[in-house]
């Protein structure tokens, strides 16, 4: 059982003292706690706030820990470990079953208290498994582009696909009274407080839901328990957020937060220099010598549970054939990127894993061996004639994403391998199911400290590449099943590791390319420290000037 006080996630920082040139708006009369505007290259990729359709990087930023708690937290300053958040402890009934006692007195923005009723609706059908069933394998389909809502509460299908990911084996969650709740899993399964405490599990206001005319309405402006509240959310521009000073963890330390999608680099930077922004975020390696000439200015961050994947399309008629995939895996030296595009600011990884897996890491792997004489004799063997094989890119939507392709190209190239780069605006089209689908960039976390997090979470039965027909193998699907519900620590770590020869040797899914980083940049002035993530955590305790 894990238990807390109300106060034991917080850290009450230090006071400190500086300049700072403050964004053009006004603070309110009476409240001199400052605000700050954020540059960011995207705010959300779906143009909503909901947790179950923005599933990603750039989400991860604006949402935590400003906007969506979880029961189980993460300590987004200590390691990135579980701790309580909206439930004060929890305890294992069975195999398949974990009770949590709510922390009393939270109150959403709208002034309501949460109660086990707001934890059973997030849970909910209507809010999040639509007509989708606990236990079933097969794969659900989702839309490779993201449309917008229907009018009305109609989830968008991407949404119960995003749960069924997350929670394959969830039959229900029970409210045993005003501040205790259940969770019943179909299956035995050694994760399910990993599952708690994962991106999407996030705890929302059923009175916040039924009080919207639309999802759409909804989702663009969520009620939930964090200690900022949704102002204006204009997609594509800006993000207000406003100190919700009702929240259970003490008062914000910041009146407003402007984020502000800035997509160059170059303006993001001057932007900071000038006293536009406050903070600069996914600040190139190459940038960072010369924003800290400056001495007012410093770049915090380093490497994130996150890696950095180019992905394949096995359906592509020039991919069909793993050797293909293999020789592309194969063709890559990942530390000469390392060394050319991060200024060995990062790694290369043992695969798609991270040593946070503790019991679970598998030491004795690693990615495949750049060689490109085996590269060569595979695309020999294969009996491919050189036709184009399209690779969708974004402009920079990862850092050091286009030069890291145009590296790609070339050494495919030195393979005997003729790969295209065709650029694209959004992941829309870089989705889209066409006859030019076939090699695109990705990345993927370990959002809680088990495989199923991240191989199993995303290239599972249920994972992304599956559910958009990308990619599938029979055999690793049942090793992503083994994992999910094996409550047998050594059959379970089997599994991985035959899931990782599988996606990574055998019928590559993916290849990883490096860790990723992220740095942000901001005065010295601010006393504020960066995360070993993309969140942005700006409560009490880790803001002072």
């Amino acid at each position: 059982m894990y238990s807390s006080t109300r106060r034991s996630v917080l850290r009450l920082g230090a006071a400190g003292a500086g300049s700072l040139i403050l964004p053009r708006f006004a603070i309110a009369q009476g409240d001199n706690r400052p605000s700050i505007t954020i540059a960011v290259q995207k705010i959300t990729n779906s143009n909503t706030l909901d947790v179950l359709r923005e599933q990603s990087n750039v989400g991860e930023r604006i949402f935590f820990s400003h906007l969506w708690e979880g029961l189980i937290g993460r300590d987004w300053l200590g390691g990135l470990k579980q701790i309580p958040m909206l439930a004060t402890a929890w305890k294992r009934i069975d195999a398949q079953t974990v009770e949590l006692t709510l922390r009393p007195g939270v109150k959403f923005h709208n002034g309501a208290e949460m109660t086990a009723d707001d934890v059973v609706f997030t849970f909910s059908r209507e809010r999040m498994f639509a007509n989708t069933e606990a236990k079933k394998r097969s794969t659900l389909q989702a839309f490779e582009n993201i449309p917008m809502p229907r009018p009305g509460k109609e989830l968008p299908v991407e949404v119960p696909a995003t749960a069924r990911r997350a929670w394959p084996d969830l039959i229900r969650v029970d409210a045993i009274d005003r501040y205790t709740v259940r969770f019943v899993n179909a299956t035995p399964d050694v994760t399910l407080e990993g599952r708690l405490s994962r991106y999407g599990s996030e705890i929302m206001s059923r009175k916040g839901w039924e009080d919207s005319p639309s999802y759409l309405d909804w989702a663009r402006k969520p009620i939930t328990t964090g200690p900022y509240a949704v102002v204006e959310f204009k997609p594509d521009a800006h993000l207000i957020l406003e100190a919700h000073d009702d929240y259970w963890g003490g008062r914000p330390p910041l009146k407003r937060i402007r984020f502000v999608e800035v997509p160059e680099v170059a303006s993001r930077v001057n932007g900071l220099l000038s006293g536009q922004y406050q903070f600069a975020c996914d600040i190139p390696p190459d940038q960072i010598v010369g924003i800290e000439k400056n001495a007012s200015f410093e770049v915090q961050g380093g490497t994130i549970l996150n890696h950095r994947l180019t992905v394949f399309d096995k359906h592509h008629p020039q991919l069909a054939d793993p050797r293909v995939r293999r020789a592309m895996t194969h063709a890559i030296d990942r530390q000469a990127i390392v060394d050319s595009l991060w200024a060995g600011r990062t790694v290369v990884p043992k695969g798609l894993q991270w040593p946070y897996y503790d019991g679970m890491f598998v030491a004795d792997w690693d990615v495949p061996k750049f060689d490109l004489a085996l590269a060569a004799d595979l695309v020999e063997q294969s009996g491919y004639k050189g036709d184009p094989i399209p690779y969708r890119l974004l402009n920079n939507y990862y850092t050091n994403q286009v030069a890291t392709a145009q590296i790609l190209v070339e050494m495919w190239k030195a393979a005997g391998l003729n790969v295209e780069i065709e650029s694209k605006e959004n992941w829309t089209q870089i989705m889209e199911r066409t006859p030019t689908r076939a090699v695109r960039d990705w990345s993927n976390s370990a959002p809680f400290n088990d495989p199923v997090s991240s191989i199993v979470n995303q290239h599972g039965p249920n994972g992304q590449q599956q559910q958009i027909g990308e990619w599938s193998n029979d055999e690793a699907n049942k090793m992503a099943e083994v994992m999910e519900t094996s409550t047998d620590h050594d059959t379970r770590r089997k599994a991985f590791r035959r899931m990782l020869e599988i996606c990574e040797r055998e019928d590559p899914a993916y290849t990883v390319l490096h860790q990723n980083a992220t740095f942000t940049a901001k005065p010295k002035s601010i006393r504020w420290k960066a995360s070993p993530a993309f969140a942005m955590d700006f409560r009490a305790g880790n803001f002072a000037m």
